[in-house]
């Protein structure tokens, strides 16, 4: 292995151990939060004050929405915050649906999160990616369907995105996806390394309210092969890498949200290379425990075929 790689592998260990030291500190998790006043009388206009532990007292689409892995974040990247409307007493959750349709492949997604105190976050999505006549080109057979399951954990390490508008400092936190393909013999027919695998990343994110925006930026180091779905590593490579994953959001109203991603991604596999990812999208919440997610999505190259473009729909409800 090179110098280089030995780099990016110790770089990948030390955000392990950030990320393990975070969520395990009692100092970290029994901070105190302090929110300016006229932030904190505006943050629930419509529900009315929580006397229990669950609650929805965040500002409407602050909690991000469900990306493809089930983080809270925008569709493809994960973003700083804590998924759900809990504040820092109280207790949060989503449940989202995801439909991706391509030229020539769909991606069913679902999944849960739940996000405690305003600081850690747990969440689980689940896969299907329909290869469709492509299968059937491959000898897999049409609509063969690769499945994967991911675990995630998300900890706030520092700042707050929203509450927090006189520091220049963003919300940050640290966070894992392990990931884990059924498709064992098929991945590794096609040079994959591994059909598990586990990204980790930093993600800061800040909202500027008085000029409607917000911006994120992700560094996530990882192995995997069109984020799991094609295994990890591969004969080009089989270290972690790291790739970065950026955000920006323009609120037009309160319940309305225009923006745009870019997620760059590691190419591992020689069969089947790989390009990087964007969308614009447009997030509409009806109501507080609903949200509706809009984008088209440019995927690029997918195994054998090119120009993998399309729309994206997610559904996201919760409190």
């Amino acid at each position: 292995m090179s110098i280089f790689c030995k780099k990016r592998e110790t770089l990948a260990a030390a955000l392990a151990a950030i990320f393990i030291s975070a969520a395990l500190s009692p100092t970290m998790l029994n901070a105190q939060e302090t929110a300016p006043a006229a932030v904190t009388a505006d943050a629930s206009p419509d529900t009315p004050d929580q006397t229990g532990m669950t609650g929805s007292d965040k500002l409407l689409l602050t909690g991000g929405v469900s990306q493809l892995e089930g983080a809270a974040g925008g569709g493809l990247t994960p973003w700083a915050v804590i998924g759900g409307y809990g504040t820092r007493d109280q207790i949060g959750a989503n449940a989202f649906y995801t439909h991706v349709g391509v030229g020539d492949y769909h991606l069913n997604d679902i999944g849960v999160l739940v996000g405690f105190f305003n600081r850690v976050e747990l969440s689980f999505a689940q896969q299907r990616f329909d290869t469709e006549n492509v299968g059937a080109a491959l000898g897999l057979g049409r609509g063969f369907t690769f499945r994967q399951n991911i675990v995630g954990l998300k900890v706030k390490v520092a700042g707050d995105a929203v509450l927090e508008q006189d520091s220049w400092l963003p919300q940050i936190s640290v966070g894992a996806q392990f990931k884990k393909n059924d498709q064992q013999a098929v991945l590794h027919a096609i040079g994959a390394k591994d059909d598990q695998g586990t990204d980790f990343y930093i993600s800061a994110t800040k909202l500027y309210l008085g000029q409607s925006i917000l911006l994120n930026g992700t560094l996530r180091f990882t192995k995997a092969n069109q984020i799991g779905i094609l295994g990890f590593g591969g004969d080009k490579n089989d270290s972690y890498k790291p790739e970065f994953e950026g955000s920006i959001a323009y609120l037009l109203s309160r319940n309305i949200a225009l923006g745009a991603e870019y997620r760059m991604k590691p190419s591992n596999l020689g069969i089947a290379k790989e390009d990087d990812w964007y969308d614009v999208f447009v997030a509409f919440a009806p109501y507080k425990h609903v949200s509706i997610t809009l984008a088209y999505a440019h995927l690029g190259n997918i195994v054998i075929k090119d120009n993998q473009n399309g729309p994206y729909l997610s559904v996201q409800v919760g409190f």
